[in-house]
């Protein structure tokens, strides 16, 4: 007895669609997905990069813009990063030497110190001036007090906004007088400091005298630095939803072909069953 052809339906999914139909829907959702993500990080690169130039633009006016008076007290609570960092500023007062703070650090001199003394001004208000770098060896104050400014002393600088809790996976510790970060808060409470600006400044270099040592400390360390990748970013998101795209229409099209081969085969199948069955000698069981 001649089997019955296969039924079709069988491989069908319970809707009555072809399998491969369903997995070239199934196909074309999961691409559209990845390609609308990696195109949505892209744009966001893009976006960033454009933020990132304007604040490299804005940084650079600062810095290069003649020196300012500093925020007064009035404007200390408006202070912030965004409108004020690396502003320029000219500031005047005298220097408290016995209530320094050195604080760890690593510049292109070397490991050791940076060195914070507050400045007060005439009307009792102070800001803490990053005075600049000393290695480890210098870290005793008598080893510098030769260079020590005496008496009204201006300074020019670039307005610094306070480092809280520390520096990376370090907390400061007040208490023994190790310091990772310039806290402008935390290093006010520690000396004893009242009317403390909520910022510090970083002192520019002071030229030494023809045949003179370097000053110590050293100032106009202050690193300026944006990394700008964006551009390299967005390119590489934009190139992989190109990828995904090109992978799903590749996929799409064997998928199809695939299809198409299948229903081919399975007309000729039912053709020569059916000329069979009409042959005048077929065996009948």
């Amino acid at each position: 007895m001649t089997p019955p052809p296969p039924d079709p339906s069988a491989h069908d999914t319970p809707d009555g669609r072809p399998r491969s139909a369903a997995a070239r829907v199934a196909l074309a959702v999961c691409a559209a997905l990845a390609f609308a993500g990696f195109f949505a990080l892209g744009t966001w690169q893009v976006e960033r990069r454009a933020w990132k130039l304007d604040l490299i633009a804005r940084v650079e006016q600062r810095v290069h813009a003649p020196a300012a008076e500093p925020p007064g007290r009035d404007r200390w609570p408006q202070v912030n990063a965004a409108a004020d960092e690396y502003r320029h500023l000219r500031i005047a007062g005298t220097f408290l030497h016995d209530k320094e703070t050195l604080v760890q650090a690593s510049t292109r001199l070397g490991a050791g110190f940076w060195v914070l003394t507050p400045l007060q001004a005439a009307d009792g208000s102070v800001v803490l001036v990053n005075r600049g770098f000393v290695p480890p060896e210098a870290r005793d104050r008598a080893a510098r007090a030769a260079t020590e400014p005496q008496g009204e002393t201006t300074v020019t600088g670039l307005l610094r906004i306070t480092e809280p809790k520390g520096g990376f996976l370090r907390s400061n510790e007040p208490a023994g007088g190790r310091w990772f970060s310039r806290d402008v808060q935390a290093i006010a409470a520690a000396r004893g400091l009242n009317n403390v600006a909520p910022y510090f400044v970083d002192a520019e270099a002071v030229p030494a005298p023809p045949g003179a040592a370097p000053a110590c400390p050293a100032g106009g360390l202050t690193v300026i630095a944006f990394p700008n990748s964006h551009l390299v970013y967005a390119l590489t998101w934009y190139g992989l939803a190109l990828m995904v795209l090109g992978a799903a229409w590749y996929a799409w099209r064997d998928a199809s072909r695939r299809a198409g081969s299948k229903v081919d085969g399975d007309s000729g199948e039912n053709t020569a069953h059916a000329d069979a069955s009409s042959r005048p000698d077929a065996r009948r069981d």
